[in-house]
């Protein structure tokens, strides 16, 4: 699932600078869009200097879609509006951070799920968030600061038997989050903290996330 990339570690790889540098150098793919529903999601990143974290939501309970699950700030592209675009309103409406075009640091794989949307990731640069993050009741219940530590761990990749592609997990805390996130924040993790332009289009969702 990897494509051999050149590059080294670097020294804080969470920083804005190292970011902007590893995404440089990353060549992102497209997925056709053919009788898909256009989304974008914002990789965000910012916090303290020296404590950079990356932000994760969980969606509330009462949702009727994809209740209760873990999620990065994105949805739905509206018509005329362009994915960028549409990643960085969503992540106004839903945790009340503002970015512009020149806080988008680069631009991950396309991500088709089997609930018939292609998903656009953005990196997104928000700085020091501790005075205007504001998550949105209707559509937040929690926001997660996800350490460098808590990022930085190997996925897990689990056969089933209604597929032949492999399950991808990233763990977290106490559980483990599936795609189409698990699969972003890994292919995240790998490029802007090891340099591998690791792939994740062809990682499975789990059966009860195909509808």
């Amino acid at each position: 699932m990897s494509d051999d990339a050149s590059g080294g570690s670097a020294r804080d790889p969470l920083e804005r600078e190292s970011i902007a540098r590893a995404l440089g150098g990353f060549v992102h793919r497209t997925a056709d869009a053919d009788g898909l529903r256009a989304a974008a999601v914002a990789v965000a990143l910012g916090g303290a200097p020296g404590d950079r974290r990356m932000l994760l939501t969980k969606r509330p309970s009462r949702l009727r879609a994809h209740p209760g699950q873990y999620a990065l700030p994105g949805g739905g592209v509206d018509p005329g509006e362009s994915a960028v675009q549409a990643c960085l309103r969503e992540l106004h409406e839903e945790v009340g951070l503002r970015a512009d075009a020149s806080d988008v640091l680069g631009r991950l794989d396309d991500y088709v799920t089997r609930s018939g949307y292609l998903i656009t990731p953005f990196v997104v640069w928000v700085g020091d968030y501790s005075t205007t993050l504001r998550p949105n009741d209707d559509e937040v219940a929690e926001v997660f600061e996800v350490t460098l530590d808590e990022l930085d761990v190997d996925a897990q990749f689990v056969s089933i038997p209604e597929s032949t592609r492999r399950v991808i997990r990233w763990p977290f805390r106490t559980g483990a989050i599936h795609a189409p996130t698990g699969a972003i924040v890994h292919q995240f993790r790998e490029v802007a903290v090891h340099g591998r332009h690791t792939r994740v289009a062809d990682f499975e969702q789990p059966v009860f996330a195909w509808r």
